[in-house]
Formats: structure tokens, C-alpha cells, sequence
């Protein structure tokens, strides 16, 4: 498993393609605690190219989906907690201080990956199936094609000098990226670099330290 840069950052850079059937082997990356790494990725991330994949944003442990067929309702969806929120507006105040292009955003249907997405400031925010969380109320063929319709869209590459964001769920992430994702948290980035159908991992960043990587630039 992985190790934090000053715990907080893992850093792949120019890790080898990593294939959507065995997205697991991303996890091969090599640590590194300079400031140096922080940089490059604060660089990569300005110069656009990239895909981030997010966990929603930090969300009430005592709440729980109980209408998820009724998505309308966000009322009886779990949702963010003041912490989630407050992150979720650093998140975006970051990547605009460290001048990340910010293109395409997509998230789940569900309320608390949506405001993550609007607490962020970003726009032209799209909701989509693809990224919402199926789980048991869905049947394994629907779970299946939604964790293709993830790492297709991680494949996919933004615009020219844009970052794409994706926003979705553990449950997703896990079917689609492997068991090297159980632990992925509430909040918490993978950034990959697509290239020629297949992807390559950068780094993963917890949300409360984009402001790190900001500063890194400054």
C-alpha cells in the first residue's frame, strides 16, 4: 500500500500505462517526500491533460441512503457534513490558485457528490449514471457496465490544457480501480494521465491538501 508524501501525497509520475482491466497495478508508485514532486504535479496539473477521479467529499456517518431509486430527494440521501463542505470550497479555491484548468466535470446523481462539485465552484457540471453508486438496488450486469463506463472515462482524454474531474462513490471506484482503492477516503483524488486508451496515475491527494499543492507554485 501506499505512502504519503509528508503525509499527504503519493506521487507516480511517469508510472507505466496502466490498463483498464488491471487498473490495480497503478499502485506501483514511488513515494517521494521532496517539495520537488509536489512541484511536478502542481506543473502536470497546469498544463492540462489530466483526469481526477474523486471521492465525494466528507459526508454524516449516521445517515444513509434510504430512497436511492428516489434520487430527487436529498433528504433521505447521506450527504455532506460541515467539514465536507468546507473542503470541498478549498478543493476548488486550490486548483484555481495553482492555475488548474479545470474542462469537463461529471458526477454521480447522488446530492453529496453533485454539491461537492458546486461547493468547488466548478461549472457546467454534468450528473451521469455512469458515476452514481448502484450497489444492491441495481444488478450486477448495471454494477458492472457502470465500472466500465468509469474507466472508459478515464481513458478518455479533456481538452487540450483542461483537467476532466470525475465525481463519484467508493463503491464505484473500487469496481472499477481494484483493491488497491479499499482505503480510498472521503475527499480523496487520484489524478491520471490518459494516454492511447489506457491511463497512468500520478498521484493520490487527500482534499485538504490542494492547498499544498497551490502553494507549491507561489
Amino acid at each position: 500500500m501506499k505512502t504519503m508524501l509528508s503525509a499527504f501525497i503519493t506521487l507516480a509520475i511517469f508510472a507505466g500505462a496502466v490498463a483498464p482491466a488491471s487498473a490495480e497495478t497503478a499502485q506501483s508508485s514511488q513515494p517521494t517526500s521532496s517539495i520537488a514532486g509536489t512541484q511536478r504535479l502542481a506543473e502536470a496539473l497546469r498544463a492540462g491533460g489530466h483526469v481526477i477521479l474523486v471521492r465525494h467529499g466528507a459526508t454524516f456517518s449516521n445517515q444513509a441512503d434510504t430512497d436511492p431509486l428516489r434520487l430527487a430527494d436529498v433528504t433521505k440521501q447521506r450527504n455532506l457534513n460541515d467539514k465536507g463542505k468546507e473542503l470541498a470550497k478549498a478543493f476548488g479555491k486550490a486548483t484555481r490558485a495553482a492555475g488548474v484548468s479545470v474542462g469537463k466535470v461529471y458526477t454521480s446523481q447522488f446530492n453529496r457528490a453533485y454539491e461537492t462539485a458546486v461547493l468547488a465552484g466548478f461549472k457546467n457540471i454534468e450528473t451521469t449514471v455512469d458515476l452514481s453508486e448502484g450497489g444492491l438496488v441495481v444488478t450486477p450486469d448495471e454494477n458492472n457496465r457502470r465500472a466500465k463506463a468509469l474507466r472508459d472515462m478515464l481513458a478518455r482524454a479533456p481538452d487540450k490544457g483542461t483537467n476532466d474531474i470525475l465525481i463519484t462513490h467508493k463503491p464505484n471506484i473500487i469496481d472499477a480501480l481494484g483493491k488497491d482503492w479499499f482505503d480510498v477516503k472521503e475527499g480523496e483524488a487520484s489524478i491520471f494521465k490518459p494516454e492511447g486508451g489506457k491511463y497512468h496515475l500520478l498521484a493520490r491527494v487527500q482534499m485538504e491538501d490542494w492547498s499544498k499543492i497551490a502553494a507549491s507554485v507561489q
